[in-house]
């Protein structure tokens, strides 16, 4: 059956709220219904991607994310920073991504009223062992196209910033932060003004790819929050849609894993990695006016400052591996998120080297993120992986995978990436 429209697709899913004895051992009694093009996962990426297909395509977008509300996950929990595009290998997903994401987020910011400044970042060296790092990366992003970068020594870099400690720094005048929660509701908005459907705690479970097919498996999050894990799980739904963009964030390699017919050696293994975010108390101004970030560590860009829009500076994040997750953890997004007051203990000496005032006490539990990772531990990081047809054979699938830092400052750029590959434009 063909239903017109993602309006009855969403009144279905809604229907299937509080399902639950999810014991069978056939999919045959299961309701399905076609759809036109589904985004799986509302953070800032699956909103941009719904946006583009919605409102540059005029296509029918049905939304699905297993949280009750847009943007809950690695969306809402991050520095909130306009990277300028250095850290990145040149003709990298990640460099090309981002230098054309900024352009594309000034221009959406600047015409819909969206918080943002264009602060600047210092990424400094503490010690003479450092600078040829800073030197590689003035290198690199110069090749990637990033305006107005400038190599300063110490002296000068210290005196824009009296409180800084540095030998030597590379000014980056274009990086910025942002309101990323308006950003979000805007993108929200256009995706909805132009027909896009969100249906939330609505989780995809797995899926199956069969006769030219791909069918989704959804469920009520609740439901499978109950689930005692032992018995077979039941869809509510299946959706048979001809679109299908995996941007599910921390659940997009554990939910790829769970499509029969896509071949598993081509889906990397996932890896993630929390971050702890202190903020800064008792000082009566911000220490900064810039973003201060020092030379990159194993997993992450080093324990940085952060100034949010309203003058709150923050600290973060640094690096915990995390193992022995599960997929159903990784759907419903179930991460420890608890930031412990000791955990300063490890911030004020990484803080120190470019902060060196820094007081005893002033450091206050913030908050947590976590990155989706395609890399471990003493491992080169990845780039962004974007799969499609050419790589795993599927008509009409984008597997978003690895969509870590700079994901905020990519996500329009991403989503204009999906909508060429499904030749919308």
């Amino acid at each position: 059956m063909r239903v017109n429209g993602s309006i009855k697709i969403y009144r279905r899913l809604m229907s299937a709220a509080g399902k639950d004895g999810w014991i069978c051992s056939s999919l045959e009694s299961v309701p399905k219904e076609t759809a036109e093009a589904v985004v799986i996962g509302a953070g800032v990426v699956g909103l941009a991607v719904a946006r583009e297909l919605a409102m540059k395509a005029g296509r029918e977008v049905l939304v699905v994310d297993s949280a009750p509300t847009f943007g809950s996950g690695s969306s809402s929990r991050n520095s909130e920073v306009i990277h300028a595009g250095i850290y990145y290998p040149p003709n990298s997903l990640k460099a090309s991504f981002c230098v054309r994401g900024r352009h594309l987020l000034h221009e959406y910011c600047r015409h819909h009223g969206i918080p943002h400044k264009q602060i600047g970042k210092l990424i400094v060296a503490t010690r003479p062992s450092e600078i040829p790092k800073l030197s590689e990366l003035m290198g690199r992003g110069v090749e990637n196209g990033v305006e107005g970068l400038r190599m300063m020594d110490g002296q000068e870099a210290m005196r824009l910033e009296p409180e800084l400690y540095c030998t030597k720094a590379l000014l980056s005048p274009v990086s910025g932060i942002i309101d990323s929660h308006s950003l979000m509701l805007a993108l929200l908005g256009e995706a909805e003004s132009h027909g896009a459907i969100f249906s939330y705690n609505t989780t995809v479970i797995g899926g199956r790819y069969e006769g030219g097919q791909l069918q989704l498996y959804v469920c009520d999050s609740k439901s499978l929050t109950n689930w005692d894990r032992k018995s077979a799980l039941k869809p509510d739904l299946i959706l048979c849609p001809r679109i299908v963009v995996n941007s599910a964030g921390l659940g997009a390699l554990p939910l790829s894993k769970r499509i029969h017919g896509l071949d598993d050696r081509i889906i990397p293994t996932p890896y993630f990695a929390r971050g702890c975010y202190f903020t800064l108390s008792n000082v009566k101004s911000p220490p900064f006016q810039r973003l201060v970030y020092p030379i990159p560590e194993d997993g992450g860009l080093g324990v940085h400052v952060t100034l949010d829009l309203n003058g709150q500076v923050k600290f973060g994040p640094n690096v915990e591996w995390i193992d022995g997750t599960d997929d159903i953890s990784n759907f419903l997004n179930l991460f420890d998120y608890s930031v412990a007051e000791d955990g300063a203990n490890r911030f004020y000496p990484e803080i120190r080297k470019y902060y060196p005032h820094l007081n005893d006490g002033s450091l206050e539990p913030g908050y947590a993120g976590i990155r989706p990772k395609l890399t471990g531990p003493m491992q080169i990081p990845s780039d962004f992986i974007v799969q499609a047809k050419k790589i795993h054979g599927i008509p009409g699938l984008i597997n978003l995978f690895g969509i870590e830092s700079p994901g905020l400052t990519s996500s329009m750029a991403i989503a204009e990436h999906v909508a060429d590959i499904m030749n919308y434009k």
